[in-house]
């Protein structure tokens, strides 16, 4: 692999790819920041924190509507999550979502009839329109193509694509 090409991880989450800087308008950094914030002041406990918790809640929803996803305040996501264009992204509140991920637009990461939710492996990328459905597992460095219907399992370093989704390429982790 040639110098120049950065390794994102899988185990170790990159916060700067969550970093709201000022002066840009980026509404999915805004929800992720009161989505942590949130996260941070319930795991503090405490009457200054439940009144910091209101402050994110009121956060949350008005991103939430400005950015149309719906990505809960007790979910399980990763640090380092990045929504180019969070509209459309649904997921579910049991989904569990490793670090150093990508959501495209219309993604919906949910359950199907009474199955547990997916749990989605490190620096997984998910394109467009892409659809992860039941108690799958997305491997690490894998990568999800666009409009996919996943319902099985993808290995480490694995592409699935189509409708059902069927694993196209495996390579090996980085």
């Amino acid at each position: 692999m040639p110098s120049h090409v950065s390794v994102i991880s899988a185990n170790t989450p990159d916060w700067s790819r969550e970093a709201v800087v000022d002066g840009q308008w980026i509404p999915a950094k805004f929800l992720l920041s009161a989505i942590r914030d949130w996260q941070r002041h319930e795991q503090r406990g405490g009457l200054w924190a439940t009144a910091l918790q209101k402050v994110a809640v009121l956060r949350y929803r008005f991103w939430s509507a400005v950015s149309g996803a719906d990505i809960p305040l007790n979910s399980q996501i990763g640090g380092g999550l990045m929504l180019p264009h969070p509209n459309g992204v649904v997921i579910h509140p049991r989904a569990r979502i490793g670090v150093n991920c990508l959501i495209l637009q219309q993604v919906t990461i949910g359950v199907v009839g009474e199955l547990e939710p997916p749990t989605i492996g490190g620096h997984v990328d998910i394109g467009a329109g892409a659809k992860i459905l039941g108690p799958v597992k997305i491997g690490n460095h894998a990568k999800i193509g666009a409009n996919a219907v996943v319902l099985c399992d993808v290995p480490d370093g694995a592409t699935a694509v189509g409708i059902p989704a069927r694993v196209i390429t495996r390579t090996p982790p980085v």
